[in-house]
Order: C-alpha cells, then sequence, then structure tokens
C-alpha cells in the first residue's frame, strides 16, 4: 500500500501541472491530485485507510466499497475495495455504480425543489394541503413545508406498502401487486416477477400516507413519506417529469453520467454492484433495481430512495454546492438558496436537521454519529441506509464520499456501524488537516 501510494504520487505530480486536470481546475471543476498537493501525508492517508478497510472487509461488514477525498476542489483520494459480493469473483472498480438509498432524498427531491425554491415557484411557508390538494382536510393539511423537509412535522417515519397491500394469508388485496401481468397490472416491480396495478401510486400509496397518524408531540422523527410526494410535484411545478427535470437541469450538465435511475437502461450488470438478497418481498438477488421496498412500488423512481451513482459523478454534484452553486463555468444555484437549505433548522428544538439535508448531531456522539467530530456545524450530507455517506464541509472545504453495499447478502449486517468505519475514515483526514496546520 505504501508503495502503491508513492507512485500515485509520484505520477500525478508530474501529470497535473502540465496535463487537462490542472487546466480543470482553474473552471472549478473537481481535479485529481496528490495528498500532499494539498497538505495530507500521503502515507499516513493510505496506510490508514488501508487498515480501517481492512479491518472492514475481514470483518464483513461489507463486500466492498468506493472512497472519494476532495479538498478545495481537488480529489486527493479516490480508491475502490474488496469485491461485488463475498464471493470474491469482481473486484469493485473506480467506475462501478451503488444504490445510493437515501441519499436520492437530497440529489434528487431536495435538489429539484432548492431550484423551484429560488425560481419563486415553490415556498417554504406553504403547507401540504396547499401543495396536495389530495392532503386538503387531512390530519396533514396544515402541515409547515419546512417542517416537513426539517423532518419535525410530527408525520410517521415510514409505511411498509408493500406489507399494508397483504392479506393475512399473504395473499394481495384486489388491485394492488398481482403475479401475473395484465392491462390491469401492468407494471413489474424492479427486481421481481410481481406486477402493480395502474393505479397503486395514487390509489394506494398516496391514500395510505393521507390516512396515516401523525405523531402526538411535534419533535425530529425522521420520515421518508413527504418524498414520496415530492416528484409528483416537481413534475405539475415544471411541466417536466421528475427524472427528466433532474437530468436535464443537473446530471447533465455536471456530466454526472452514471448518476440516475433504473442503471439498467444504460450499464449493464457487470458494471453495477448489487445490494440485498431479498427473501421477504421480491424473493431475488437484487442487482441493478433499487433497494428499497418503498421505491420499488414507485417503479424505481422516487423521492426517497432509487439513484444509482459511482463516487466520482456523485461528488460533482456536492462540490458544485461547495462551490456556491457552481460548476465548471455554469451557475446551478444561488449562494443563498443552498445556505438556507444546508443551515440547521430547529436547533433549539434539539433537532439538528437542514430542509433535506441532515447536519452533525447538536451534541456529538462517537456511537451516534456517522461523521467525523471535527466536521463543521455548517456541514451536511446524508446516509443511505446501503451503507452509503455524502458529506460536504464548506469550512474546510472538504467533500467525503463513501459508498458500499453493507445490505449484501442481508439488511441485518451492521457491522459497518458497530465498527463505526465512516466516521473513523472522516476523522483521520481531519485529523491530517490538524497535523498540518501544527
Amino acid at each position: 500500500m505504501r508503495l502503491k501510494c508513492i507512485l500515485f504520487s509520484f505520477v500525478l505530480s508530474l501529470i497535473v501541472p502540465f496535463g487537462l486536470i490542472a487546466q480543470q481546475s482553474k473552471m472549478d471543476t473537481l481535479s485529481y491530485v496528490s495528498p500532499h498537493k494539498v497538505n495530507i501525508d500521503s502515507v499516513k492517508l493510505y496506510s490508514g485507510i488501508d487498515s480501517i478497510i481492512t479491518e472492514a472487509l475481514d470483518s464483513g461488514a461489507f463486500p466492498g466499497c468506493q472512497i472519494l477525498l476532495a479538498k478545495a476542489g481537488q480529489v486527493f483520494y479516490y480508491e475502490s475495495f474488496g469485491f461485488h459480493t463475498y464471493d470474491s469473483v469482481q473486484k469493485v472498480r473506480n467506475l462501478d455504480l451503488y444504490d445510493l438509498a437515501s441519499i436520492t432524498k437530497i440529489t434528487a427531491s431536495t435538489l429539484a425543489l432548492m431550484k423551484l425554491y429560488e425560481e419563486g415557484q415553490f415556498d417554504l411557508h406553504q403547507t401540504m394541503g396547499y401543495y396536495f390538494p389530495f392532503l386538503a382536510k387531512s390530519n396533514k393539511d396544515d402541515l409547515s413545508i419546512r417542517k416537513v423537509l426539517a423532518h419535525q412535522s410530527r408525520m410517521k417515519n415510514w409505511i411498509p406498502y408493500y406489507s399494508e397491500s397483504q392479506r393475512r394469508n399473504g395473499k394481495y388485496k384486489r388491485k394492488t401487486i398481482s403475479a401475473d401481468s395484465s392491462e390491469t397490472f401492468p407494471y413489474r416491480i424492479p427486481g421481481s416477477d410481481l406486477f402493480l396495478h395502474k393505479n397503486f401510486r395514487e390509489d394506494k400509496i398516496f391514500k395510505m400516507i393521507k390516512k396515516s397518524d401523525l405523531y402526538n408531540e411535534e419533535g425530529y422523527v425522521y420520515s421518508g413519506l413527504a418524498f414520496y410526494l415530492f416528484p409528483d410535484l416537481i413534475e405539475r411545478l415544471s411541466g417536466v417529469p421528475f427524472e427528466q427535470y433532474l437530468a436535464n437541469n443537473f446530471y447533465k450538465p455536471l456530466e454526472a453520467n452514471s448518476l440516475g435511475f433504473d442503471p439498467l437502461k444504460k450499464y449493464n450488470l457487470s458494471q453495477i454492484v448489487p445490494s440485498e438478497i431479498d427473501t421477504f418481498f421480491r424473493m431475488s438477488k437484487l442487482h441493478g433495481v433499487v433497494h428499497d421496498e418503498g421505491a420499488a412500488v414507485m417503479l424505481g423512481i422516487s423521492g426517497n430512495a432509487g439513484l444509482f451513482s459511482n463516487a466520482g459523478d456523485l461528488a460533482k454534484v456536492y462540490q458544485m454546492l461547495l462551490n456556491g452553486g457552481t460548476y465548471n463555468g455554469n451557475q446551478y444555484l444561488k449562494p443563498e438558496t443552498i445556505k438556507e437549505f444546508t443551515r440547521c433548522q430547529y436547533c433549539e428544538k434539539d433537532n439538528r436537521r437542514g430542509l433535506g439535508f441532515d447536519k452533525p448531531l447538536i451534541e456529538y456522539d462517537s456511537i451516534k454519529s456517522s461523521v467525523a467530530k471535527l466536521a463543521s456545524a455548517n456541514s451536511y450530507g446524508h446516509s443511505g441506509y446501503t451503507g452509503t455517506l455524502v458529506w460536504a464541509d464548506p469550512d474546510n472545504q472538504l467533500l467525503f464520499v463513501f459508498l458500499a453495499n453493507r445490505v449484501y447478502p442481508s439488511r441485518t449486517n451492521r457491522k459497518i456501524y458497530q465498527l463505526n468505519i465512516r466516521p473513523r475514515i472522516h476523522d483521520l483526514v481531519y485529523g491530517l488537516l490538524e497535523e498540518e496546520k501544527e
């Protein structure tokens, strides 16, 4: 590993001053440099990460992973480790795609709402009933959009749509899910041999959300329910389908080519890392299809989960945010929009969240935190159930992307949390940055 580090640093030191990569850095894009270019000890960085990941792989925390680290737009570390699965057949490569899980909430829904907000089409002071007429006169009519995005709205955390569609004997209720396709059941649920009723989204998902109870007291409860509704709102406000709106306004111009929904439209299975072997709903290996069951019954395109990407392309979105909304000379969002959505909304109520974005714990706890203790209060990002994490720190201009499939073969594997893999890597980098200051 040390030899690899030295060779990597040497090659980059020859290439970067003269090549295209150095030119790109002048245009606020990500460039690739050796760690010493950002004043980080290469040997300590590589050996430190190698030690943490070796422990993770040996412990079976996940089969493999991708890690990207950037400082002030300069990627000083981008490595892949391990294999797609525990059979050790296919190594993870930097261009391979992972299921981002709930990172979708901020990289799809929230990103689109930010743009609509600054265009004056989306008002944070409005209510759920205003934007979703079917919720009028329900218990969610007067819920504040700001509180909903900050997970302060009293909404339930989730609804198991697939199991709510089943009878006690395990058979599916009428007009929900069928084992046979037909005009009434035209949509195959991704990763299964099951078919969805043509009106399932409106008649079942939306109605289950409408009828769901609220918690009695207001307080921080992470809820994904509204994120099933936001794609419909974004399409109504913009006049463009949700997936297309994101591609047109962000992913394509950023050249984040792997970032998107339904990756099998563009990539073969060998380029996509599998997630879980589903033994309770779709009864198959989930490979190239969304892991989240709720997003699955949204046919893979949802505001709560469903995006796939490699670390390099995901990093482009968050470098754009760190740049104050610009990337490669293009303005995507205004700095004040980013600041508003990424600031802590209800800190005085012991809720750390921004609007859509996660934030550092108000009082640091090494067991509960997914990020480093030294991550600034202005930093933001999100984790994903599959084992993913993206975190951007504007105060330190530090970007951390970690992609893994810790749910393979089963979601019961929680060793990534028990071993604190992601925060330990994050801590290592901050420590090396602090060491250089001294």
